[in-house]
């Protein structure tokens, strides 16, 4: 299924300011001739897509006030779509111009694109939880023993899940077991109906959808915290879930409009994290989760705009643990330094 949301502002263009000469004369020592100010960019159109769940959730506020037509410095429109396989020939045919993606397929599109795609901002950090019937995980090392069901074998899941696990002297096979279901459901099923020590890796805002099914869910441990903990030395990633990329040919084109969008967005994000109720009402307007899940997911997806040299290291680093688990992850290698716009 696809939901489409575009949204076209008609922007009427700016006239010129004439400037007019105070006098003829000579001008004294103390008087300097007044600056010129830079002419404003003139609006562009900016094709943006995102991907039902988290990594859309914080472009809401942005959405609906292109919506209500309260920014008239570009031309924004939203298309919010079911998969990531909807998102890449949009990428690659220049049909967008900015996308909010898994992390690992942003650094895929660079790769394969000749570096046609920059990532400008982290959108989503880790929305995996480990997740029992019970109360007797507090840490890692207590998944010793257990078999964790999960979904996402092969991909991005499974990645995290396995460097977290080894980062805390546990061997996957030996210390814990993975059953891989190919739906989150089976996860949540296969939980209800294990014998001895069993959990599930879900991610938000399933958890919230599961816990509404079954009040005896329990959210034992946060991935992304997880991550975090086994973080040494200068360099430091974070699990990362989402980033928005832009086309490259587009931010050579449109710094200014990039650099909009990107103010646009962090008031969007704030406003998410800030409001949660007000933004799960958004969240539901546009069909991506229900807005009584959105209100209870938004405060455990970690939603964030993270640019510059912050999203360089974290991304770059997050990246660099796909890449030593499975190259293809990453599209065969780590981008280089030109992936990462104004780091």
């Amino acid at each position: 299924m696809r939901v489409d949301r575009r949204t076209f502002l008609k922007i009427a263009g700016a006239g010129t300011a004439s400037l007019a000469l105070a006098a003829c004369g000579a001008t004294t020592a103390e008087e300097e001739p007044a600056a010129e100010e830079e002419p404003a960019a003139d609006p562009v159109a900016v094709r943006t897509s995102a991907l039902k769940g988290p990594t859309a959730m914080g472009l809401v506020k942005f959405m609906s006030e292109a919506d209500a037509g309260e920014l008239t410095d570009n031309d924004y429109t939203f298309q919010i779509v079911a998969s990531p396989d909807e998102v890449t020939p949009l990428i690659a045919k220049g049909e967008v111009d900015i996308a909010a993606v898994p992390a690992n397929l942003a650094s895929v599109l660079y790769n394969k694109n000749d570096a046609g795609v920059r990532a400008i901002a982290i959108n989503t950090l880790g929305v995996l939880y480990i997740c029992e019937l019970g109360d007797s995980i507090q840490s890692v090392e207590d998944l010793r023993g257990s078999t964790i069901y999960a979904s996402g074998k092969g991909s991005t899941p499974e990645y995290g899940l396995q460097y977290v696990l080894e980062k805390n002297g546990l061997t996957v096979g030996e210390d814990v077991q993975i059953e891989w279901k190919s739906e989150h459901a089976e996860c949540v099923q296969a939980l209800a109906t294990a014998e001895g020590e069993a959990v599930a890796m879900l991610p938000q805002p399933f958890v919230t959808t599961a816990q509404a099914q079954n009040d005896k869910i329990r959210v034992a441990l946060d991935l992304t915290e997880e991550w975090d903990k086994v973080q040494t030395g200068d360099a430091k990633s974070s699990m990362i879930t989402g980033v928005a990329i832009v086309r490259s040919e587009f931010a050579d084109e449109n710094p200014a409009a990039v650099d909009a969008f990107l103010a646009h967005y962090q008031a969007s994000v704030d406003y998410v994290n800030d409001d949660v109720e007000g933004a799960a009402e958004l969240v539901g307007s546009y069909d991506i989760v229900p807005a009584a899940v959105a209100q209870k997911a938004i405060p455990e997806c970690n939603i964030v705009c993270v640019t510059g040299a912050d999203m360089k290291e974290r991304l770059s680093g997050y990246l660099a643990v796909l890449a030593d688990q499975n190259p293809e992850a990453v599209g065969g290698a780590v981008p280089g330094d030109d992936f990462y716009y104004g780091a």
